[in-house]
């Protein structure tokens, strides 16, 4: 007679009573996607999601106590499903080919966002009014995209293929005097630095801010029609130039 599956070492198996209250608070929050995308986040009601679940609205209070919870809930949903996209295709790539690297890591981002429009929004959009995120919940899954970028440019640091300071007349990533860093924003790169457990000097530290920054609001114009209608008919080799201008700022 076969044996019956044991819990990993260290680990319990779940009681039937706690796997039916996560499958619950999961088909809460599917139902809140929904709402999200078809009614926007100010406009996101636990009573509907409880109409839809088919239950009286005090039962989905027992599960997500408010709506800012169940904000909570979406917004570290959304940030992992981006994370997870982002490594995967990050991960498809050979760990000494950075440049493919970040390219697929930027690329994962704007799919992902032209895929879930309504997500994305929840994510980089205009705030929610009267809501204000948990930092303690969401600051590791929403820091997820940046220390994959970091990462990857302090693989090339240390792997000695970073080419920003060397490709530019003037600019040294050993002592960069054109970009000198002033002393408070020097103690805030050193602090990123630590926290992350990374190499890469202060210039490049900073340049990896504005490629951040600059990927994003790239992708952001085009999720939120911000170019204007018929502004650009090739949308996909518009972006892959970003890519290519923002690796070589990057020094990939």
């Amino acid at each position: 007679m076969p044996s019956t599956p044991q819990a990993p070492a260290g680990k319990q198996q779940r009681t039937p009573r706690e796997r039916a209250r996560a499958q619950t608070i999961a088909d809460i929050v599917e139902l809140g996607r929904k709402h999200l995308a078809e009614h926007g986040a100010a406009a996101l009601s636990l009573r509907a999601v409880a109409r839809d679940l088919g239950v009286v609205s005090s039962a989905v209070y027992r599960y997500v106590g408010s709506r800012d919870e169940l904000l909570t809930l979406l917004l570290v949903d959304a940030y992992n499903d981006l994370g997870d996209a982002v490594d995967a295709a990050v991960e498809s790539v050979p760990a000494d080919d950075f440049k493919e690297r970040f390219a697929e890591l930027a690329r994962a981002v704007r799919a992902w966002a032209l895929r879930e429009p309504a997500r994305y929004g929840l994510l980089f959009g205009s705030p929610v009014p009267g809501y204000r995120a948990p930092a303690e919940r969401t600051t590791a899954p929403g820091t997820r995209v940046v220390t994959s970028l970091v990462q990857i440019l302090d693989g090339a640091h240390r792997a000695g293929t970073h080419r920003a300071g060397t490709h530019r007349p003037g600019i040294s990533a050993a002592e960069p005097a054109a970009t000198a860093m002033l002393p408070a924003l020097a103690a805030d790169l050193g602090a990123i630095r630590r926290e992350l457990n990374v190499g890469v000097p202060d210039v490049l530290l900073a340049r990896g801010t504005l490629v951040w920054t600059s990927l994003f609001g790239a992708v952001s114009f085009e999720v939120f029609g911000q170019y204007g209608a018929g502004t650009f008919s090739a949308p996909d080799e518009l972006f892959e130039h970003h890519i290519a201008v923002l690796a070589d700022l990057a020094g990939l």
